[in-house]
């Protein structure tokens, strides 16, 4: 700094002297270029006019603002009001050449010019030796675009940012070279190349550790998370390559991990980083671990809220106790039942508390825990920012914190997850923070939210025994029931803005099957308690095949088989569920059999409650349903082929729920617990069911199935366990456990709906008779279940392990590994948790907003079922998983 203002003087100077060689009076004493002698006495003017020059992108009024000069302003010339004007326009980094000249004098008065030329404008970017990814991120660091200025401080600036960046990706060698050439094309401005040479990583050939007995060298070496030897097995998927900034986070963990065991003392005496070769480094560790101590009292200063002996119960640290300042700061300050929460769950945002080391003697330490406990602040307002989707009422229903109330963290805390459930927010963007005023005793809840489009659209085509089938299903997250009559409230072509879900969906292969659903979701239906409202209806026909197209696809193939073989392959096969091109001539018009059909259609209606007791977290749900299956021919389902059966459910369902995000889950767990029962009408008739159930006729199915009759038992678990302390990318550990069991009332009369089929992905396809699909991974789909082997009980137990990939509010990618063990039993009698068939895999799931949860798993089957081993499978995954 000190040579350029030698600069900047020497330049103010021979501005003063060459531009002011020539001097010139007029008649009317007015000096034009006058001579000023800096050697001489100063002289004071009034400065009558400033004229710019050279600078035609700025207005001159900021020009002469940038020199802290104005018109009218007394100032000595020569004097330090000029020197410190060229400084203040050097400081501007603006300019490459600054002149400051008296044009002329005239008795006091004076008139000025700035003479300055502009420091180059960027015309163009080029980023060298850079990967996409890498040149997004440093442009967002940098913030360089085209029309900016060019300034030494920026390109400095440039080198600086490139460096560190590639730095801390382990490139300790990386040189950044900031390259600038004249425009010829555009006057003044320059295209710069900014040129990174990353050289080779630089990662850990050996940690070298002195002074320690307390830790050994392996335990120390677990104890740095990023700064590894390269040949560390243990750590084979850990960060191998050497990052500064890392290696003095992890010497920081080695002196945690010394407090935590007791030695307050530790220090790291000298620790260097020296070069083994041109790829690798030596890192060595002097460390010096003190004394262990113990805890010898602790003493409450202050406490008037709670009683000592409560806040000793909660600190849960007692005299000798090792003196554990990891602990000791869990205990008050971080854990969900911390002291700090104790007192901040009851409004006293103000408080706080000060452990004090009073006397250190030997190995004892006497603790002082000084608490100011504060007055208790009241909410003053709550400020929803960023909410374009919802109602605001919408939104406010579901927090916790309201004006006027006691200030809580739980509630806080409690709202932010409910606010994330809803699924209109993106969670991974969601800011919720309180602005305490200490004086008033009062806080503010500031909620900066980022909607996101939550509707879902389904379009999907598959190819089956029939042709095509196609899907499409349209669900509407943010529905409002109330303005669907009223077109000026809409938003978009539907109305929004209430919360309700409306979802529809239709599926068809044109004559052979097609099916429709509906239904509608009220989470605060009538809007002032949080009771849910859920009606739904359904409607499919499924048609039959025609025999003798089998029969004609049969001959097809065996004539096919034959010509191919005999005669040189004349004609063509396309597979035996195909249309056959030949002979044959068989088309799948033929395979439409109108006589043989399934109709199956249902109406529910649900009314849930959140209950208070255990807590909050629960829900009671009850729902009753009617629903009619109508066969004829029916030949594919062997209980019965033709008549009409109708069934009445009542069910209730007790769930609790506390994940903390529906999309990527990092911590809670949800359980659930559902009993469905039709009427037990067949205990209380005189029909000789046993009689009826032996009887192998169409009248006698027709009277046996006429009302069906069962009771469905299901348990259905899983939690989230988060496996390191990334507040965003945290790898979990979820675990889920599933049971279901199908009884009846009557042994006679065992439900022919409503089984279970067990295996595969878990999808419900087109040709499933009304059945509830379970998931298991590494097997085929109904492997656990084929024809004559309906499902009346199974189980399922998972373990995943997810690692997030990305998430944004446009997708959420992770990918897991999983193992699992399930099974299915065709009688609740012969249920067995402990024989289950075993798998593991690994796959990805991907959000989309648009379109939903998708996933792709592949799994091996390690066991036989009914003979077959299951194998590798794929398994695609469309939609979430409950």
């Amino acid at each position: 700094m000190r040579h350029k203002s030698i600069l900047l003087i020497a330049t103010l100077i021979l501005g003063f002297l060459n531009g002011n060689a020539q001097e010139t009076t007029s008649a009317n004493d007015t000096i034009y270029n006058p001579k000023v002698v800096f050697t001489g006495s100063p002289s004071k003017y009034q400065i009558a006019g400033i004229r710019v020059e050279g600078v035609d992108n700025y207005e001159d009024n900021i020009i002469i603002g940038y020199s802290g000069l104005t018109i009218g302003q007394r100032i000595e010339i020569p004097g330090d009001e000029l020197k410190a004007a060229a400084k203040r326009f050097w400081r501007q980094g603006l300019f490459s050449r600054i002149k400051i000249k008296v044009d002329k004098i005239c008795h006091d008065q004076a008139w000025l010019a700035f003479e300055l030329s502009q420091q180059p404008r960027i015309s163009k970017v080029n980023y060298v030796g850079m990967k996409g990814n890498e040149k997004k991120e440093l442009q967002e660091r940098m913030g360089i675009v085209a029309g900016n200025q060019m300034t030494p401080n920026i390109a400095n600036r440039i080198k600086q940012i490139v460096e560190k960046y590639y730095a801390g990706k382990g490139f300790e060698k990386a040189v950044c070279t900031v390259k600038q050439t004249e425009d010829l094309s555009n006057k003044n401005e320059v295209i710069v190349d900014i040129i990174a040479d990353k050289n080779e990583k630089i990662k850990v050939h050996k940690i070298y550790i002195e002074g320690n007995e307390v830790l050994s060298d392996r335990k120390i070496k677990r104890t740095f998370k990023k700064t590894n030897e390269k040949s560390d097995l243990l750590k084979l998927f850990s960060q191998k390559k050497f990052v500064r900034s890392d290696y003095k986070d992890d010497l920081q963990r080695l002196i945690d991990k010394y407090n935590e065991k007791g030695y307050r003392d530790a220090t790291i005496v000298a620790d260097s980083v020296v070069n083994y070769d041109d790829k690798t480094v030596d890192v060595h560790i002097t460390v010096n671990e003190g004394k262990k101590y113990y805890i010898n009292s602790i003493n409450w200063v202050g406490n008037t809220v709670y009683p000592t002996s409560l806040l000793d119960n909660v600190l849960g640290i007692e005299k000798g106790d090792v003196y554990n300042q990891k602990l000791l700061n869990k205990r008050t300050q971080e854990d969900e039942d911390a002291i700090a929460n104790l007192y901040m769950n009851n409004g006293y945002l103000f408080y706080q508390l000060i452990p004090v080391e009073s006397k250190v003697e030997g190995d004892s330490i006497d603790l002082e825990m000084r608490m100011f406990e504060g007055k208790q602040a009241r909410i003053n307002k709550v400020v929803i920012n960023g909410n374009d989707r919802l109602y605001e009422k919408v939104v406010r229903r579901e927090l916790r914190i309201r004006p006027g109330e006691l200030f809580s963290k739980s509630d806080l805390v409690r709202s932010a997850r409910e606010i994330a459930q809803s699924g209109h927010f993106d969670p991974e963007k969601m800011d919720i923070r309180p602005e305490p005023n200490e004086e008033n005793g009062t806080v503010d809840i500031i909620l900066n939210l980022e909607s996101k489009a939550n509707d879902q659209i389904e379009f999907s085509a598959g190819w089956g025994q029939t042709g095509i089938l196609g899907k499409l299903s349209l669900k509407f997250t943010n529905f409002s029931l109330k303005n669907l009559f009223h077109p000026s409230s809409y938003k978009g072509i539907i109305p929004q803005g209430d919360g309700q879900t409306f979802n529809i969906s239709v599926q068809t292969n044109a004559k052979y099957y097609q099916a429709y659903s509906l239904s509608f979701l009220d989470p605060w239906f009538g809007g002032k308690r949080p009771n849910s409202l859920s009606i739904s209806a359904f409607y499919s026909r499924q048609t039959g095949i025609n025999s003798s197209y089998y029969n004609s696809q049969y001959s097809n193939y065996l004539n096919n088989y034959y010509m191919n073989n005999m005669y040189g392959g004349y004609g063509s096969y396309y597979g035996y569920n195909n249309y056959y091109n030949g002979y044959g001539n068989t088309y799948y018009e033929n395979a439409y059999d109108p006589s043989k059909y399934l109709q199956m259609a249902g109406v529910t209606v649900g009314f849930g409650k959140r209950l208070k007791w255990p807590d909050d977290y629960f829900t009671l749900t009850a729902d009753l349903s009617y629903q009619v299956y109508s066969l004829k021919n029916w030949e594919y389902l062997y209980y019965m082929n033709n008549g009409t059966s109708n069934s009445i459910v009542l069910g209730f369902t007790l769930a609790r729920n506390s994940i903390d995000n529906p999309l990527y889950t990092r911590k809670g767990s949800s359980f659930s617990l559902s009993f469905h029962a039709t009427p037990p009408a067949s205990l209380f008739g005189k029909k000789n069911w046993k009689l009826l159930s032996e009887t192998n006729t169409d009248a006698a199915k027709k009277e046996l199935y006429h009302w069906i009759e069962y009771w469905k038992l299901k348990f259905q678990a899983r939690t989230y366990t988060p496996l390191n302390n990334s507040e965003r990318w945290t790898v979990v550990l979820m675990t889920r456990a599933d049971i279901g069991l199908l009884g009846s009332w009557n042994k006679h009369l065992r439900s022919p709906f409503e089984t279970f089929y067990v295996g595969g992905d878990g999808m419900s396809g087109s040709y499933t008779y009304a059945t509830e699909t379970i998931a298991l991974r590494g097997y085929e789909n109904g492997a656990f279940t084929p024809y004559g082997y309906d499902g009346y009980a199974y189980d399922r137990f998972v373990a995943e392990l997810h690692v997030p990939l990305m998430l944004s509010t446009s997708a959420t990618i992770y990918p897991l590994l999983f193992v699992e063990a399930g099974n299915a039993w065709t009688s609740v009698k012969n249920f067995n948790p402990f024989d289950m068939k075993r798998s593991a895999g690994a796959g990805v799931r991907i959000f989309l907003p648009m379109v939903g949860m998708m996933g792709l798993d592949w799994g091996y089957g390690f066991d036989k079922v009914f003979g077959k081993k299951g194998g590798s499978n794929f398994h695609f995954i469309l939609g979430q998983e409950f």
